[in-house]
């Protein structure tokens, strides 16, 4: 008998042992590609880097510096391009486990590779080769660096795969998981921004009940994610500003102000590119990009805010008892329906885990316990933003430049352009779904579910350009835009007015503190030279009305006896409204504020003002022992060694606008203004620019000198110079270096 439980027992361990090894090494092996068509050609990019590390890249070809931008990136921070890379290919669970493996059924529900295999081909070939040679840098630098590596079987990849994190990656930034995460859930959606919809019948969601109000808000540290997610999506902002020479006295002025996270794959990379083919631009790029996203060129620049119409669509599918046929116009119709593998880290080995991704002839579709919804959102199926962005680098003129965005590839966020020429514009740009304003005579509710057995109600494309909120050249000679909605936007007399855009368009009504105080700011200013413009861009006052007024006036309205929340409500009584590190109540009100900002950016529930003030106050006395602390002991910019502190608050045009709370009960900022550049034109002379990062151009390299050397910087208001012009960068240059393919 104990011989039979001895070898009972070694068997057993035998087993759990054997499958221990299968969920440590199955997923390279299933992840493995062997017939991958890689382009067979030489490229070769001249990487010069800067006093701080910023690489400028040269090459013969688009191409070649397309390859040499890939190793620059990859030298400064291949850990997060691993990130993005496993997310484009449906991998990221097996690195973040459960947060990623969120990420990767979004890949799956999206469709996302099958887009890019599907359109990639059909993109100019130019455009293709950019994205190839891409791809061919961040494989020879992972077969270099073997060491360097998180996953086997990531590499090599090709164009399709950096094309598929585009398709994944656009659809978050206006806020499509804002969608996904409660119908996979299946807890309420949230209301969608846009204006009521007069004589639809329903009322948008929440619009006709009371007013929500939640206990307390505990904000949540997560770990840098590869695209915008959960806080970092609901608080994306940015603002940017753009003067003609006649305001300013002087220069053509364009003011890039992003709000980005400042880790992970959609924290900012400082770039400038040139090549023989006539690409020079500076600008910044996001992990996974061949190209900047926003910045400058000789003639011209752009930069971009968040913007949040609505978007998306959403339709209640009838099914029938075996919940495999949807109901359409009287017919059952076969739900798509495909069996996915998701990778899961858990501890030292990755659980397989099994999903099913439906789909309908409305597109992607979600089941929960309330029943199956499809989903059909702008710019569905397009992968045109490949090359628009592309073309958009290259742009020579206003009218050059327009018409690109005009095709309505970029599915959102607003562009605020100027030029050489004194030029100044801001596009609405949204590939917003054209949703007639009635259907059979009836007028329907596009802010609410939508009855999913009506093929009349399936948008098919997106609205026209000259459909869209632009303003070109106001009479002002300013634009401010600050993810505020686009009618505040150039001063009185020069701004757009709501009541001429239908409200099928969503187009948000929401107003930012930094919207309301930007253009306060901005039109009472005679002259806006750069001492005024840095004047502005650094303010850090909030207006008394909006959120802020009614946060105040419900803290003013607590009846209590505590003498600790006594005292925290008359210091906010006496706060001076501004987060600029000089007043008592300034770390109290920044605890308080971002909750509140929340409500007001994402439609969530309004807080409770005396369990956020209880929240606080308790925070306050636990760590520093006093509800008064100066904000700069409180608010901290911290990089390995590098702790300094901050100002500016959430929604200010001075923004720290997220932070995790380290051990010490400090906050350490990890989202908020981010990357910023300054560009003049003035008349008659070459572009000149400046910019600056929180950190510095390698953010997870410790040993690097650009770990953090730019955040004293940072946090004095200062601009480090943009060297755009090859003698500049060769004065300045701290190394020097040619990569290539060729073997």
């Amino acid at each position: 008998m104990k011989k039979w439980l001895g070898r009972t027992g070694i068997a057993l361990l035998v087993l759990v042992l054997a499958i221990f090894i299968a969920l440590a090494t199955w997923e390279p092996f299933w992840a493995k590609r062997d017939a991958l068509a890689l382009a067979d050609r030489t490229y070769t990019a001249e990487i010069i880097r800067d006093e701080f590390g910023v690489p400028h890249i040269y090459g013969d070809t688009d191409a070649d510096v397309a390859y040499g931008v890939a190793i620059a990136h990859s030298e400064d921070d291949f850990s997060t391009l691993q990130d993005v890379i496993a997310m484009s290919r449906g991998r990221y669970g097996a690195i973040a486990g459960q947060d990623g493996a969120a990420f990767d059924y979004a890949y799956h529900l999206l469709d996302a590779r099958g887009l890019a295999e599907r359109d990639y081909p059909q993109l100019p070939e130019d455009t293709r080769a950019v994205f190839d040679a891409y791809a061919a840098g961040l494989n020879d630098f992972a077969a270099a660096h073997p060491g360097e590596r998180k996953l086997a079987n990531l590499f090599p990849v090709d164009g399709v795969d950096v094309a598929a994190g585009f398709a994944l990656r656009q659809p978050f930034f206006f806020g499509l998981g804002n969608v996904i995460e409660p119908l996979v859930s299946g807890t309420p959606l949230k209301r969608e921004q846009g204006p009521a919809i007069p004589g639809a019948g329903q009322p948008a969601p929440g619009e006709d009940a009371a007013p929500v109000v939640r206990t307390s808000h505990t904000p949540r540290t997560r770990n840098p994610a590869p695209l915008p997610y959960a806080d970092e999506a609901a608080f994306s902002g940015s603002n940017a500003f753009a003067v003609t020479p006649k305001k300013s006295g002087g220069p053509t002025t364009l003011i890039s102000n992003s709000h980005q996270p400042w880790r992970g794959g959609v924290a900012w990379y400082e770039l400038v590119v040139e090549s023989g083919e006539g690409w020079h631009f500076a600008g910044a790029n996001f992990p996974g990009s061949p190209f900047p996203f926003l910045g400058h060129n000789a003639d011209l620049g752009w930069t971009n805010t968040v913007n949040t119409p609505d978007m998306v669509d959403v339709y209640q599918l009838v099914l029938d008892d075996s919940g495999t046929r949807y109901r359409l116009d009287g017919e059952w119709r076969e739900l798509e329906q495909r069996t996915v593998t998701l990778p899961v880290r858990l501890g030292p080995v990755v659980l397989p885990i099994r999903r099913d991704i439906y789909r309908s002839a409305h597109g992607p579709v979600i089941k929960n316990d309330k029943g199956a919804f499809a989903i059909r959102y702008g710019g569905m199926g397009n992968l045109g933003q490949l090359d628009a962005y592309y073309r958009l680098n290259k742009a020579a003129s206003l009218d050059e430049w327009q018409g690109i965005l005009a095709r309505m590839d970029i599915p959102s966020t607003n562009f605020i352009y100027a030029d050489k020429a004194g030029n100044i514009a801001n596009i609405y740009n949204a590939a917003i779904p054209a949703r007639p304003a009635t259907v059979g005579g009836e007028r329907i509710d596009w802010r609410g579910i939508l009855p999913g057995d009506r093929s009349d109600l399936i948008t098919r494309g997106s609205v026209s350009y000259d459909q869209l909120p632009r303003y070109v050249n106001p009479a002002s000679g300013w634009l401010v835009e600050a993810n505020n909605n686009p009618f505040l936007d150039a001063g009185a007399g020069s701004n757009l007015s709501p009541g001429d855009f239908p409200p099928e368009l969503g187009i948000e009504l929401k107003d930012t503190n930094r919207g309301t105080r930007g253009a306060k700011l901005m039109a009472e200013a005679e002259v806006l030279d750069r001492a005024a413009l840095e004047r502005i861009k650094y303010d850090t006052a909030y207006e008394n009305s909006g959120y802020i007024a009614q946060m105040l006036r419900d803290v003013a309205a607590i009846r209590t006896d505590d003498p600790d929340l006594l005292a925290a409500q008359r210091l906010l009584g006496e706060w001076d409204l501004n987060a600029d590190n000089i007043g008592r109540g300034d770390s109290l009100a920044l605890l308080m504020i971002r909750p509140f900002m929340g409500s007001s950016y994402s439609n969530d529930p309004w807080p409770d003002a005396e369990a956020e003030l209880q929240r606080s106050v308790d925070h306050l006395l636990r760590h520093f022992g006093r509800i008064d602390p100066s904000m700069g002991e409180l608010l901290r910019l911290r990089q390995g060694d590098v702790d300094l502190p901050l100002d500016g608050g959430s929604d200010t045009l001075r923004a720290s606008t997220l932070w995790d709370i380290d051990d010490d009960g400090r906050l350490s900022v990890r989202h908020g203004d981010s990357f910023i550049q300054w560009v003049e034109w003035m008349p008659g002379e070459r572009v000149a620019s400046r910019s600056i990062q929180p950190f510095g151009s390698a953010t997870t390299r410790p040993a690097s000198p650009h770990y953090a050397d730019q955040s004293t910087l940072f946090v004095q208001h200062r601009l480090k110079p943009v060297h755009f012009w090859r003698e500049d960068v060769l004065a300045n240059a701290a190394s020097r270096k040619t990569v290539t393919n060729r073997r």
